[in-house]
């Protein structure tokens, strides 16, 4: 089993495209999204919902919470589970903090908020755009059972990572891979 998960998004451009390759192999994914993005574009937030992804949150602005006070990590994840709930009609459970900068702060009031912690264990650095080969063999070298794999739809290019998700994916499945949500 592997964890397939998306951050930053979502993004009128690469958000669909990964849904597409999604649905073309029939398999489920998890989302952490900008609260900022998500009220910008509740059109894609409904579509991720709606075939089946989870949808979590990522803080509403992108905010190194390491930084900040209770009260500004609170009104963070709050305003982003506020926004999702509102346009899903579903509340979000899930939450990953910007550049996985975690503190007793931000595990607290996820806590207080009903709101689980989650991290990855095979990170590509999509984001830093190294090519789609390095991408995916990241991935498929490091990938084992129960990973979570960390890749994003927003927050920039994504096409490196499109291009890798549709190469990765299919190895995986092909190789006994089941995907699985966070």
């Amino acid at each position: 089993m592997v964890a397939l998960t998306l951050d930053d998004g979502p993004d009128p451009r690469y958000t669909p495209e990964v849904l597409a390759i999604l649905r073309k192999h029939h398999i489920t994914a998890t989302f952490f999204v900008i609260g900022q993005s998500a009220a910008a574009h509740p059109d894609l937030i409904r579509s991720v919902a709606d075939a089946g992804h989870a949808v979590g949150t990522h803080t509403w602005s992108h905010a190194n919470l390491r930084k900040l006070p209770a009260g500004k990590v609170k009104t963070e994840i709050g305003r982003a589970v506020e926004t999702v709930t509102a346009t899903t009609g579903r509340t979000p459970t899930l939450f990953r903090a910007p550049y996985g900068n975690w503190s007793r702060t931000v595990f607290t009031e996820c806590a207080a908020m009903g709101q689980t912690s989650i991290a990855w264990d095979v990170d590509p650095r999509d984001w830093d755009n190294p090519g789609s080969a390095h991408i995916s063999s990241t991935v498929l070298d490091q990938v084992g059972n129960r990973s979570i794999v960390l890749t994003h739809d927003g927050g920039g290019d994504r096409s490196q990572t499109v291009r890798g998700l549709r190469h990765f994916i299919p190895v995986l499945l092909d190789s006994g891979y089941t995907f699985v949500g966070v």
